[in-house]
């Protein structure tokens, strides 16, 4: 986090800088270039950076509960129960289902499916982590799915993921 401050990492970097020490891991970055057809370097990018690339989505997901919380307060309706769930949704659909609170669940699960661009998009992120967590399919499968994603992604309709397609399909190793 940008705001978090690491004394370690201080001491490492300086040690570093005077020629005392190497840096020889650091967490991979993911890099971006020109928007092309998902390939096997897109899927490898994926999979290496696939927690760079979930933030990514999880912003994504973040903008469009903010703008459901716009259109309910142009329609006046941002004391109403459904202004609560998406405020709930807002703080708790980026992370993991594992991770929110059970009393919590219901009220998310309202939420979604009261917004079909939501529905979409946690559907759609169900299916991007499933590509890294099958090992059991070959590459060239999995390059296919990433493609059929992609592809289903930009004609959703929904704008934070034709976003995140193109993302991802400019993404290489």
């Amino acid at each position: 986090k940008p705001y978090e401050f690491d004394i370690g990492w201080t001491y490492i970097r300086g040690l570093e800088m005077l020629g005392l020490a190497k840096v020889r891991k650091t967490p991979p970055k993911l890099a971006l270039g020109a928007v092309r057809v998902a390939d096997g370097q897109t899927l490898e990018a994926l999979i290496a950076n696939r927690y760079e690339v979930m933030a990514h989505y999880a912003a994504g997901l973040k903008q469009t509960v903010v703008d459901e919380l716009d259109k309910l307060k142009a329609q006046g309706a941002h004391n109403s129960q459904r202004w609560t769930e998406m405020r709930l949704a807002k703080r708790w659909l980026h992370r993991d289902d594992d991770q929110i609170p059970h009393v919590v669940k219901p009220q998310m699960a309202q939420a979604i499916a009261q917004s079909p661009a939501l529905a979409k998009l946690v559907a759609m992120r169900e299916e991007l982590r499933q590509m890294w967590t099958r090992t059991n399919v070959s590459a060239e499968q999995l390059v296919a799915e990433l493609q059929a994603w992609c592809k289903r992604a930009e004609e959703s309709g929904v704008a934070a993921l034709q976003e995140f397609s193109l993302k991802l399909r400019a993404a290489h190793a």
